[in-house]
């Protein structure tokens, strides 16, 4: 009776019997390590993209620009990273469980089986994944884009929004109106990237009353609706610049997203040309001539006024 319960014994026979090729011994390992490499590399992912999120935290509060595009790339390493802890424990999992279901007494069967299956499966899912992390890997080495940009996707039209999500294999983009798109990497044939996710406008007026026409334009400016997808920014007056005695051109700025430059360039300028709606004499108007609206951004200004330099010398 005491033999039977004999704590010794019963490891013994667990041990002899898992030591033996057969059927549930074969299950049991299966079953095991599918277990195992699904709560690895779900709590390993689940760590990284905790770590993701403060970095993104640390992001938009960040006002200095290096500094933010730096966070931003580590934002998209630590998105790429997920991927790669993944496949990591995938492969380590699967190389164990190999090496337990065939001891190397059959290892000459089992490397030509296994021979045999790779080049079935791999001439249909292999390659088109491989593909997609030659072409993921090429577009972050040469920093294509970050989590965090607002992208738009060629060949697709309505392929555009903020990146949330930047892997070897995939991307996913989240558009202004909430839906979600992935993209196969391999896909992607070009990518229209903006850079902070703004689009930065400009509106010149022309005025003889310096006053009166800052003060018209506040009284609009505060007509316009601002918000993360709408104006990025309110509306503000940039400068103020006189162009004669009795003429000056009053520059207002405002940020806003991919897509709403309607707000500026329409909404904004229409409620400008307005206000000296009927008013025909140029004397009697508030503004002179209608109103401009054009792109703004600092660095393609600096970008294109330096190409402009470098024609003159030719």
């Amino acid at each position: 009776m005491n033999d039977i319960f004999n704590t010794t014994n019963v490891t013994k026979e667990v041990q002899d019997f898992f030591a033996q090729t057969n059927a549930f011994r074969s299950l049991v390992i299966l079953v095991t390590s599918i277990a195992i490499a699904y709560f690895v590399s779900k709590y390993l992912a689940r760590a990284i993209i905790k770590l993701a999120q403060v970095v993104s935290t640390h992001t938009d509060k960040e006002t200095n620009e290096e500094r933010h595009i730096r966070l931003r790339q580590i934002e998209t390493y630590l998105s790429v990273a997920v991927a790669g802890v993944r496949a990591v424990v995938v492969s380590v999992v699967a190389y164990t469980t190999w090496t337990l279901l065939f001891p190397k007494s059959s290892s000459g069967v089992a490397t030509i089986g296994a021979s045999a299956l790779f080049v079935v499966f791999a001439g249909q899912s292999i390659g088109m994944i491989l593909r997609d992390i030659t072409t993921g890997a090429t577009m972050i080495v040469e920093q294509w884009f970050n989590v965090g940009d607002y992208v738009r996707i060629e060949p697709f039209m309505d392929a555009a929004g903020v990146v949330e999500r930047f892997t070897l294999r995939s991307t996913k983009l989240r558009s202004l109106n909430g839906e979600i798109l992935w993209v196969h990497n391999q896909q992607i044939q070009a990518v229209h990237v903006t850079p902070r996710g703004i689009r930065t406008m400009a509106v010149d007026v022309f005025v003889h009353d310096r006053e009166l026409g800052e003060a018209t334009l506040k009284e609009l400016i505060h007509a316009v609706p601002a918000g993360p997808t709408l104006l990025a920014k309110p509306l503000r007056i940039k400068s103020t610049e006189r162009w004669s005695d009795d003429l000056w051109r009053i520059t207002v700025i405002g940020y806003t997203a991919p897509g709403r430059e309607w707000l500026i360039d329409k909404f904004f300028v229409n409620a400008i040309k307005e206000v000296d709606e009927g008013v025909r004499a140029k004397s009697k108007r508030i503004f002179i001539y209608e109103p401009i609206a054009r792109f703004a951004d600092p660095v393609a200004d600096k970008k294109f006024l330096r190409a402009i330099r470098a024609n003159k010398h030719e």
